[in-house]
């Protein structure tokens, strides 16, 4: 193949070499796009079809060497920035559910309020990426992403306009939970991105914004693990199967003004099968001191995921995690402000001696139909003994499954139904703390714009 390609690049210089001068434009052009298309494959091909499902590659890991710029999508175009490295789009994410619950859904997530209709998530994104295919110079980038909704309360960072939450227990806020630069060094490795501000936790099959999650709820284990964090974080692009990323923050879901805030690393690597078919990811989200502060958690994270194709029609995605830190309370972060009939678990909890512990895991089983369907099946795990994280000591288990339609590239719906349960004996976290499980149907629709 590598000869073939040599052939054809040398047949391209010879020709120009005898063009008339009308083809010589052309022939410019020609080898110019064989350049591009050499470049760019210093990327694997994305092993997934986007759309139908949210994204096309393995994990959120940032991927050096492939293009990450935006589409085109309905405002980019009514702006006029169509030809330009500067996107700003958004979209609109209202949801409904009917459940067994009267009065709350917690500790379920991102579909919290019972047998009504809610406005999830706005979001508007600014969004310029650095040219990571080309290795001759610096580019730089920066992102842009601010939420308005009852999915605020998630991705909440004490610091960061976080009262609407922790001091108000607000139904509706916003939320910038993304605001970083990127600037891109193509000679350090095979390319180094460096992103320096808040942004989303990087380990995670599940994703904070709807456009970019496989389902409309989400899985317990992933509801009280990180959400943000602000900081420095390099990714090293090694060869065509590794990546390196290395860290530092001010903890996980709160500004570095904040009091609570405390210094935390991060070491995570990325690995990719030479058939593309599998994904490794995975390694240590966060480690400092992890001590609870001020009435804030200071998680402490080791994390890995596996993603396996099995055919253009099956793929799996699996995820596990241990959390740790040290004197926490009951329910974890404080959240201070009065009691809603949605979220009743307000309040400091009672002091956990040593060290708390939880346990997470997840797998989601995707089953592509058509190019705009998708069935996806959900099973999850958490482990919370100590009561750390979801305010009741308990294990659960969550299963889920819904389907995916796309009417065309900017509008779809996701239905689903939904079974979970706690197991410890006479613990009940479901509705305000009265039963032991919960059956949902709920379904949203995502606009974007």
């Amino acid at each position: 193949m590598k000869k073939l390609f040599a052939l054809l690049i040398l047949s391209g210089i010879g020709a120009q070499a005898f063009a008339h001068p009308a083809d010589s434009a052309r022939i410019k052009s020609l080898n110019a796009d064989t350049a591009k298309i050499r470049t760019v494959q210093r990327s694997l091909p994305s092993p997934l079809p986007d759309p139908p499902f949210p994204t096309s590659d393995w994990d959120g890991a940032p991927l050096i060497g492939s293009d990450a710029t935006a589409p085109n999508y309905p405002l980019t175009k009514l702006l006029g920035l169509s030809n330009s490295r500067l996107k700003i789009y958004g979209w609109i994410d209202p949801g409904a559910d009917i459940s067994s619950s009267k009065n709350s859904n917690a500790p379920t997530s991102y579909d919290l309020i019972p047998n009504t209709v809610m406005l999830d998530q706005v979001g508007i994104k600014f969004d310029l990426q650095p040219n990571t295919v080309q290795t001759d110079h610096v580019s730089f980038g920066f992102l842009s992403t601010t939420i308005f909704g009852t999915d605020y309360r998630y991705t909440t960072g004490k610091g960061y306009f976080s009262n609407q939450l922790l001091g108000n227990n607000n139904k509706y806020g916003f939320d910038p939970a993304e605001m970083y630069g990127l600037i891109y060094f193509p000679k350090i490795a095979d390319g180094m991105l460096l992103k320096i501000g808040r942004y989303i936790s990087p380990a995670d099959i599940e994703a904070q914004w709807a456009t970019d999650n496989y389902l409309y709820s989400h899985s317990l284990m992933f509801t009280v693990d990180p959400y943000t964090f602000t900081g420095a974080q390099a990714t090293f692009k090694l060869g065509s199967y590794w990546q390196l990323e290395v860290g530092v923050d001010a903890g996980n879901d709160m500004a570095p003004w904040s009091k609570s805030a405390q210094i935390n690393g991060l070491l995570m690597a990325r690995w990719v099968s030479h058939d593309n078919n599998n994904s490794i990811y995975g390694g240590i989200n966060a480690l400092g001191n992890g001590d609870y502060t001020r009435q804030h958690d200071d998680l402490q994270m080791l994390v890995a995921t596996w993603g396996h194709k099995f055919n253009k029609t099956f793929h799996m995605m699996t995820e596990a995690y241990y959390l740790w830190q040290y004197h926490a309370l009951v329910g974890g972060t404080v959240i201070t402000g009065p009691p809603q009939p949605f979220y009743t678990n307000v309040g400091a909890g009672a002091p956990i001696p040593g060290t708390m512990t939880a346990v997470g895991a997840v797998n989601y089983f995707q089953i592509l139909v058509s190019k705009r369907d998708y069935i996806s099946i959900r099973n999850g795990y958490l482990s919370d003994p100590q009561g750390g994280r979801t305010g009741y000591a308990t294990s659960y288990s969550d299963h889920t499954i819904g389907f995916v339609h796309y009417f065309n590239d900017y509008i779809r719906i996701r239905p689903e139904i939904r079974y979970e349960r706690a197991y410890a004996d006479g613990i009940t976290p479901y509705d305000n703390g009265t039963k032991k499980d919960q059956y949902t149907a709920g379904m949203d629709l995502i606009v974007r714009f």
